[in-house]
């Protein structure tokens, strides 16, 4: 490990211990999934032993092979979990000691027993029952094969009402240090809440001397329209008025939106530099605070101050991944809203995510700092 990025995980361990007693609370929603993790059988050796496909590859070549014919595929569930960008980012917070207000789609009337722990630790406000996601893993992605029905329940009114108006709504937001709406793409009203906030609340939300964090994760947006995108882009943008709005996406995600605003990547610079043209391009066209973009293997950052950049710890056989993007959002926002600079901010969130794929479970504090001293000594697990 060269000395320069030993000396930046130092470096972040040393800033998260200088923070570690300062308490930050968030206000987070909207959506709420269960999710199923799956495995594709490769071999069947007997009724409890297989092999397992292990690339989104080998499975699409398996399905292709099918065409005109049929086949038979066996998926074997591995767990049912907690799931949702805004319920994995928000138990993400809480394990680093985050006072949390959730509002989304948990159950209705009562609590889905997947959530209930995390109720038991938040303030939690459920306007509908979850969306079912069925989450097939493979070492190089996942396929999130969702159910959304009953997600067109979480919408202004009901959000509105839940909470007991614009006013109860205004005093939540404005004790916390760090606010988000997750799932923008899967949640057919999240612009009509975003308007609504800004029409009904914002008047009512005082002018800070540090603006909070507003944190926003779109969660794969290429089944919606380019007119729909940019609409979203404008209103996050509009977030700046109160907030100091961050936009998360993973590599997909930023080529994709990066392409509505024709920018495109330079295919004659290595892979790192090709993405940190896009990131900084686009970063220009977006109006807010910062926009942060996590690949596999590393991270970049976009703010007013520059460009930023932290390798991760690549896990090439993680236990799972699903999440492992939520855990990366809210290892940075934990960061970066206790005041860390955007390289620091990023490295919290890579080693935030490279616990999660290791452990199955998002690091406490001390798990994060003991992480950080083993990739500083070269002894993580691969």
């Amino acid at each position: 490990m060269s000395d320069i990025k030993t000396k930046t995980l130092q470096r972040t361990s040393f800033l998260l211990q200088a923070k570690r007693n300062q308490t930050l609370s968030a206000f987070i929603g909207v959506d709420g999934f269960v999710d199923e993790i799956i495995h594709v059988v490769s071999k069947r050796h007997d009724a409890h032993r297989f092999d397992r496909l292990e690339t989104i590859t080998e499975y699409g070549e398996r399905i292709l092979r099918a065409a005109g014919l049929s086949t038979n595929i066996e998926y074997v569930s591995v767990q049912a979990k907690l799931g949702g960008n805004g319920p994995i980012f928000s138990n993400a917070l809480m394990e680093y000691g985050v006072r949390t207000t959730y509002v989304g789609s948990l159950g209705k009337p009562d609590i889905h027993p997947v959530f209930r722990p995390m109720a038991e630790r938040a303030t939690v406000y459920s306007l509908a029952n979850p969306g079912f996601t069925d989450a097939v893993e493979f070492y190089d992605g996942k396929l999130m094969i969702g159910k959304h029905q009953t997600l067109k329940e979480v919408n202004w009114q009901n959000f509105r009402t839940a909470l007991g108006g614009p006013e109860q709504i205004a005093a939540m937001i404005s004790r916390c240090q760090l606010f988000g709406m997750e799932n923008w793409t899967m949640m057919p009203y999240m612009g009509e809440i975003w308007a609504g906030l800004m029409e009904e609340v914002f008047p009512l939300l005082p002018d800070q001397p540090v603006k909070p964090i507003a944190f926003f994760d779109l969660a794969d947006p290429e089944k919606r329209s380019a007119d729909d995108i940019r609409e979203a882009m404008g209103q996050i943008g509009q977030f700046e008025q109160k907030f100091r709005a961050i936009l998360g996406l993973n590599e997909k995600e930023a080529y994709d939106i990066a392409r509505l605003f024709d920018i495109y990547p330079d295919d004659s610079l290595p892979e790192v530099e090709r993405l940190e043209a896009v990131v900084s391009a686009l970063y220009q066209q977006l109006n807010i605070h910062c926009l942060v973009v996590h690949p596999i293997r590393y991270a970049v950052a976009c703010t007013a101050d520059g460009l930023f950049r932290a390798f991760g710890p690549y896990c090439e056989k993680p236990v799972l991944t699903t999440g492992a993007g939520d855990n990366f959002n809210a290892g940075f926002c934990y960061a970066y809203t206790l005041g860390l600079d955007p390289e620091a901010a990023l490295v919290a969130g890579n080693a935030t995510s490279g616990f999660y794929v290791r452990q199955a479970k998002s690091p406490k504090l001390d798990d994060l700092l003991d992480f950080l001293d083993h990739w500083q000594r070269g002894t993580l697990s691969s």
